[in-house]
């Protein structure tokens, strides 16, 4: 095997309980992306386990994935657009997010023995998704076929804190719930929280939190909330990989393609055997790996299914040795939080890019 993401299942518990503590609601586990890159239903069973109460996907696919599995627990899809089968996500018990009266009406239609259920998302300032413009004409008649179970939306800067967004975009939630309670529907779950709300803006938590990027163990953002550990987070993906080679080479040699980088003295150089189409970002520069004691950063570009790190002249590290390009930082390793950086990106993107050519292992970090 020339690389791995090693996934800790027993991290996902201690997140999960840590966050479901600290909300003091129930917690919704979102799995989307595979649960982000983690793998959909090791990653939804143990969150369950754990004691999340429901799961969050994206995609009716996902949430079919699940039920394929034998999960039973409640799963809300949100991005399931009008033209799709509904009736598939109703006959399979798959509550339904709905941001517009065109797919209130065609969930609505669906020929079941069982009532379609729908949270409705609604817009209250991230201008995305949800009910906005439309959200005056709705009454009762668009929803007289749907048991409507909750009401949701979705904070556009809760990764920091103190923005008068958040404030207003909250305002503006407790406004609709309002127009939707006098409706009738006065026991429906509200739910606007995601990672970074849950665990700084205790007045945004309602009936649930929806926790994504934090059950996995990383930070919604670093600069303004703190890394995982100052979150009391445990990281739950290690990605490492092979030494495919390991060379000494001259000072002032090209390396990579388009001759980006020179070596600056002699050293040696480690070959790892992972590239972007495994998900190693291609512009990553400033990362690297971890391998025999020490941090090796990479130089030159990063390649299709490898790329070059400079290991250093005295380096104990040998071709075929494992290197780790991410974990949880105890080590001195590289993170995830690292990578973005490197990348100019973000430590979501990092996890949930790794492709599937990478086996997931689902083992206690070493």
């Amino acid at each position: 095997m020339r690389a791995q993401a090693r996934i800790d299942l027993q991290h996902i518990a201690s997140n999960i309980q840590h966050l479901k503590s600290m909300s003091g609601t129930p917690v919704m586990a979102v799995v989307k992306a595979d649960a982000y890159g983690h793998g959909l239903v090791p990653v939804a069973q143990a969150a369950l386990d754990a004691g999340a109460s429901s799961l969050g996907v994206a995609l009716l696919e996902e949430a079919i994935t699940l039920r394929e599995a034998g999960i039973s627990a409640p799963i809300l899809a949100w991005l399931v657009p009008p033209g799709s089968d509904f009736k598939v996500a109703v006959d399979n018990q798959i509550e339904l997010a709905a941001s517009s009266i065109i797919a209130l009406e065609e969930i609505g239609a669906v020929k079941s023995e069982l009532r379609p259920r729908v949270h409705l998302e609604v817009d209250t300032g991230m201008t995305r998704g949800g009910f906005l413009d439309e959200w005056g004409r709705i009454d009762t008649h668009h929803i007289s076929n749907l048991d409507v179970v909750g009401i949701f939306s979705h904070f556009a800067r809760a990764d920091e804190p103190s923005e008068k967004q958040n404030e207003l975009q909250r305002n503006r939630f407790k406004e609709m719930i309002a127009t939707l309670e006098s409706f009738g529907y006065t026991k429906i779950v509200r739910h606007i929280s995601n990672s970074a709300a849950t665990l700084k803006d205790q007045d945004s938590r309602f009936d649930m939190v929806r926790v994504g990027i934090s059950m996995y163990g990383l930070s919604p953002d670093v600069k303004t909330l703190g890394d995982s550990a100052a979150l009391g987070l445990k990281p739950v993906m290690q990605l490492r990989a092979k030494l495919h080679l390991v060379k000494t080479v001259p000072a002032n040699l090209p390396v990579g393609y388009g001759a980006m980088a020179h070596t600056s003295k002699e050293t040696k150089l480690g070959v790892v055997a992972m590239g972007y189409a495994d998900g190693i970002p291609r512009v990553a520069q400033g990362a690297g790996v971890f391998v025999a004691g020490r941090r090796a950063p990479i130089i030159g570009r990063v390649s299709m299914d490898q790329f070059v790190v400079d290991l250093g002249i005295d380096s104990q590290a040998n071709s075929g040795d494992w290197v780790i390009v991410f974990g949880d930082g105890a080590k001195g390793e590289y993170t995830a939080d690292d990578w973005g950086r490197a990348s100019g990106s973000i430590n979501y993107e990092i996890v949930t890019r790794i492709g599937p050519r990478v086996p997931r292992i689902y083992a206690p970090h070493e």
